[in-house]
């Protein structure tokens, strides 16, 4: 296939690039730190042209993790609607085979990521955090036509790329699909994000061991090589999406922190304090997705004991 990959030096690209090279694909790849193959310096210059690919991966974005979603929301999302609106007009114009929009989890409304916490404990074996009337996020949630307050202007955007997404099929793009990738993580991932900076700091031994929130934000980690397995199973079995990219398990920022203390190695006896940090940006109470539609093409293969394990030897 000839394949077109944007944002290819960012995290989800870089992975989207190993595998479709290995897989033997013709690869086209653009990002603003000028490694990729593309002659045009930026995404947005490459839009202004043509070209004929049988996939796009469209995985140009700005994020820059929590702190930036909620200190730079106008910036955040002035320069990804940017992005998506000159990729969504470039495809009504070059009509690629398959345009893969990734969109977030934040696209979904939260008002139902914000449950009551009904007890919560540190202390090992004592029970867990319980999130009162909390369930797994379903794709039905997002009513493109009755739209419900996102996660931040971030979410917006998401939700502007899946209208445009939508309307851009109905105007003779062949394929959009849509994804919505939740808690995404792996080894060579920005600290500003929280499991590599978790790992960061098992790797420094940090004491104090210091958690953003205060630790009972619940996420649903998907490691890397299975955002890409799913979405690329996705495209070759013609699914038709908004799907969610998600394990359907949920795990508190305090849980994460303590299996990754718990798996550096025994010998150095590391047992830090965990320190807290409820001033610092921690995101919504609970989020979550709900599986069944992927499980019906794709099954995470990573889990994340293998994730920790990988990151903390520095592997891929």
């Amino acid at each position: 296939m000839r394949v077109l990959i944007t944002g290819s030096a960012g995290f989800l690209g870089r992975a989207f690039t190993r595998r479709l090279l290995r897989a033997g694909h013709a690869l086209t790849t653009i990002d603003l730190d000028g490694s990729g193959s593309s002659i045009y310096p930026d995404a947005l210059e490459l839009f202004r042209g043509g070209g004929t690919y049988d996939l796009v991966i469209h995985a140009a974005a700005h994020v820059g993790g929590r702190s930036d979603i909620e200190s730079r929301p106008a910036y955040l999302a002035a320069r990804n609607a940017e992005l998506d609106a000159a990729c969504f007009a470039w495809a009504l114009r070059t009509r690629p085979g398959c345009l893969v929009y990734l969109s977030s989890s934040a696209a979904y409304p939260i008002a139902l990521q914000g449950p009551t916490l009904e007890s919560f404990s540190q202390v090992p074996g004592q029970p867990p955090v319980t999130h009162v009337g909390a369930r797994p996020l379903r794709e039905s949630d997002i009513d493109l036509d009755h739209i419900r307050p996102p996660d931040q202007s971030y979410g917006f955007v998401k939700l502007l790329g899946e209208r445009m997404s939508r309307d851009a099929a109905a105007e003779g793009v062949p394929r959009v699909l849509v994804v919505r990738p939740f808690s995404g993580y792996g080894t060579d991932q920005a600290t500003s994000y929280p499991f590599p900076a978790m790992i960061e700091r098992a790797r420094k031994r940090a004491d104090p061991f210091e958690v953003w929130g205060d630790g009972t934000q619940v996420r649903d980690f998907v490691h890397v090589d299975d955002i890409v397995g799913a979405v690329l199973a996705a495209v070759g079995q013609g699914v038709a999406g908004p799907v969610n990219i998600c394990t359907g398990h949920g795990l508190t920022m305090g849980e994460l922190a303590r299996r990754i203390i718990d798996m550096v190695p025994e010998t150095d006896d590391y047992q830090p304090e965990i320190r807290f940090l409820p001033d610092q940006p921690s995101g919504v109470a609970y989020r979550v997705g709900h599986p069944g539609q992927m499980a019906r093409f794709y099954r995470p293969q990573v889990t994340l004991s293998q994730g920790i394990l990988r990151a903390l030897d520095g592997q891929l």
